[in-house]
Order: C-alpha cells, then sequence, then structure tokens
C-alpha cells in the first residue's frame, strides 16, 4: 500500500526529484502539493483522512512551514509529518519537535535518512 503523501515545497526542481525519488525508493504517493503555508494548511485540514504523511520545507513562497507544522498537531496518530529544510539547527530541530513534528531532515545530507524514514513508516503499515 502507498504512503499517501502531500508535498509543501516551493521550489518545482525540489519538489519533483523528491517525489520522484521518494516514489521509486519508498512506495510514496504524491496526493498534493503546496507552495504556501495557507494553501497547505487549507488543504491539509479539510482533508484529513486523504494523508498518511506530509513533508514540508519550512521557507516558503508565502509565509512559513511552522506554521503548516503548528496547524497539524492535532492529526491522528498513525499521521506523520516531516521537515525537510536546509535551515536544520539544533533550535530549528528543537522548534519543530516541540510543534510535533515527528522528524527533522537537512535537505543538504540527510535525503538517505528520509527515504529510511519513509520506508520503515510504510513497511508499519503493513
Amino acid at each position: 500500500m502507498k504512503l499517501r503523501t502531500y508535498f509543501v515545497e516551493d521550489n518545482p526542481t525540489i519538489r519533483e526529484n523528491l517525489i520522484a525519488t521518494l516514489a521509486e525508493l519508498a512506495d510514496v504517493e504524491a496526493v498534493g502539493m503546496a507552495e504556501t503555508e495557507a494553501e497547505a494548511k487549507q488543504w491539509l485540514t479539510q482533508n484529513m483522512d486523504a494523508w498518511d504523511l506530509v513533508v514540508v520545507d519550512l521557507f516558503l513562497r508565502q509565509g512559513n512551514g511552522l506554521g503548516v507544522v503548528s496547524a497539524l498537531q492535532r492529526r491522528s496518530a498513525q499521521q506523520k509529518l516531516l521537515v525537510l529544510s536546509n535551515y536544520s539547527s539544533v533550535d530549528v530541530r528543537q522548534r519543530c519537535l516541540q510543534l510535533q513534528a515527528d522528524a527533522v531532515f537537512d535537505k543538504s545530507n540527510e535525503i538517505d535518512a528520509l527515504v529510511d524514514f519513509c520506508i520503515d513508516l510504510n513497511t508499519s503499515k503493513v
């Protein structure tokens, strides 16, 4: 069963590459995408039963990923939220985890860990 995933990333190249990589390696299916905080929050909160995983960048075309993370604090225990950003300092990671993100990954050097997380998540769903 595919992991229904929503992507919040404003860079089309990064978003397309991420979707392709996760689809190939971790059996992830993209169910939607947003480039802004407002469009992500609207879709995700209105379609709570339509996704298993959200991958959020912190810096967006409008708004930021922390607003998205904050809006999804009351999701079900099976739904996971990951932050994927170039800005993953200790303070940023700590803030994301305080807002109930399940994990934080650095775009520049933790893509393999992100893929592994998704594989493990998909395996535990079966």
